[in-house]
């Protein structure tokens, strides 16, 4: 299956053909699969919007099953309530800059590059403002990203300033080189020390904003590894080391474990968190997961380096009075 060619400006148009190996499918799932840079919900906008021909006739239903074999023309439209914000690039924390890279700490509530309803402020667009041009090789509205963290998780986020360099650490992190450990707080108290996930992941048919698990040979493989730190009354803090580096992977593995992270609301545990908290409780407005250390081959000096970065202010608060309260 050949997706069809970017890059996917507004006012772009496109052409693809569906293989009938994808037959019985929905077609805005399958068109989502092909142009990622395109969600589910700008596929709708496109669908309602008659920019998406089928046959050469518009398709209004993005649950239409694809027969095979089908000519989909479509154009990009500019979304509906695309917002646009103003950042500051000071207010990137650099915790290392050379010729060939930067690394920062990323603040809970940044993105990592533009989406199709936000732009301005995010990691990408300041880091540009404050270092100038970046590499673009994994698209031009994500200049200098070689790898994301979830807008509420903080933490280590390398950036390439050079094209070789951002060859380098993408070929680390596709052949699983790079060493990555996260620290969370979850409810729950697990009885090893240690323990191992391996549970493949998918995005959820229902909601595309989230990811699940699913059957051994279905979705995508996913590992994680991780460490009890420190276990108190109902709560633990965890270090987790994910092998592979699937959307959401660290959420929804422990998740599964029965450790859901303390302020997560996207993947809560039914019938609400495993202990109620007192309604004072320090709990962050995002989840409590922080990318804590990174360690890589740096591209031009061929040792390996490793950056590490402190517990966010939320976090660090509600590890404290987790530790008064309930250690």
């Amino acid at each position: 299956m050949n997706p069809p060619a970017g890059p996917f400006s507004v006012g772009s148009t496109h052409t693809v053909t569906l293989p009938d190996t994808l037959a019985g499918l929905r077609i805005d799932r399958v068109l989502a699969e092909l142009v990622p840079d395109l969600s589910r919900s700008h596929w709708k906008e496109l669908f309602e919007a008659g920019l998406v021909l089928v046959n050469g006739t518009p398709c209004a239903r993005p649950s239409t099953a694809v027969e095979g074999g089908e000519q989909v023309q479509f154009t990009v439209a500019e979304r509906a309530k695309h917002r646009t914000e103003v950042g500051d690039p000071a207010a990137l924390r650099v915790l290392h800059e050379d010729e060939a890279l930067i690394v920062i700490d990323k603040p809970a509530g940044m993105l990592a590059h533009p989406t199709d309803v936000r732009s301005g402020g995010t990691v990408s667009d300041l880091a540009v403002q404050r270092f100038g041009p970046l590499p673009t090789l994994q698209g031009e509205d994500r200049p200098g990203i070689v790898h994301r963290l979830d807008v509420g998780t903080s933490g280590v986020m390398v950036l390439a300033r050079t094209q070789a360099a951002f060859e380098s650490l993408l070929e680390q992190f596709r052949e699983r080189r790079v060493e990555k450990t996260y620290r969370a707080l979850v409810f729950g108290v697990p009885r090893f020390d240690t323990g191992w996930i391996d549970a493949p992941l998918e995005r959820d048919s229902g909601d595309s904003s989230r990811m699940v698990v699913v059957k051994p040979g279905q979705g995508r493989e996913a590992q994680t590894y991780y460490t009890v730190e420190r276990r108190f009354r109902g709560i633990s803090l965890i270090a987790a080391q994910p092998k592979t580096g699937r959307t959401h992977q660290i959420r929804v593995h422990l998740t599964h474990a029965g450790m859901p992270l303390v302020g997560d609301k996207l993947y809560k545990r039914r019938g609400g968190p495993p202990m109620k908290l007192p309604a004072d409780t320090p709990v962050p407005t995002r989840q409590c997961l922080h990318a804590a250390e990174l360690s890589f081959v740096h591209p031009t000096s061929g040792e390996r380096v490793k950056f590490t970065a402190p517990l966010a202010e939320d976090f660090a608060a509600m590890l404290a009075w987790t530790e008064k309260n309930l250690g």
